[in-house]
């Protein structure tokens, strides 16, 4: 369903990363080619190595290499991609996607990107119904974001509620969803 099919896979930091690697391993099975961008405190719940293996290529974290100096291109990354997934989202970064900030490599990105963004928030119950959060999501979704229902369950504090990023199954349906919509349309 997926094979041929460039997918970026940009991960912020939250705990519902660790879900990020079986999310990946479903992509490469659907026969997608997978890129993973990570932000900087996204490798404190995850690993590089372990995103990299799963996704068959290097994993970027800045805009160059500091031990050759290789240039990654956020530009080539947005066009590149047939789809950028951000999973999980944390309320950080749609804040600054919807501000238009651009401090790091997966929001650059993000922001060159020509191919449908599609946002997995995660974040506690409190920060999801914050009025803040609710503009930022109203806002990506008006820019023509994608947004992901967050599920209802426990939660990393302990609390019950909405916030739990979706299930990595559920995504992949969602994106196998919208590739067969798509093509249904071109036709």
């Amino acid at each position: 369903m997926l094979k041929g099919k460039n997918i970026l896979v940009g991960v912020t930091g939250g705990i519902a990363a660790y879900k990020t690697a079986t999310l990946i391993r479903l992509l490469i099975k659907e026969g997608a080619e997978v890129k993973v961008i990570m932000t900087a405190h996204s490798k404190e719940f995850i690993t590089p190595l372990t995103l990299s293996t799963l996704s068959k290529n290097a994993v970027l974290t800045e805009f160059y290499n500091p031990e050759n100096g290789n240039w990654n291109s956020h530009v080539d990354l947005g066009v590149w991609a047939d789809l950028f997934l951000v999973a999980p989202a944390t309320a950080n970064t749609m804040a600054k996607m919807a501000g238009g900030i651009a401090d790091n490599l997966l929001l650059t990105t993000y922001l060159s990107a020509r191919c449908p963004v599609f946002l997995a928030p995660s974040m506690d119950l409190d920060m999801l119904k914050h009025p803040a959060t609710i503009i930022n999501i109203e806002t990506l979704k008006a820019f023509g974001n994608f947004i992901l229902d967050p599920a209802t369950g426990e939660l990393a504090s302990g609390l019950e509620g909405k916030g739990r990023m979706a299930e990595p199954e559920d995504i992949l349906k969602e994106i196998k969803s919208f590739f067969t919509k798509k093509k249904t349309i071109s036709r």
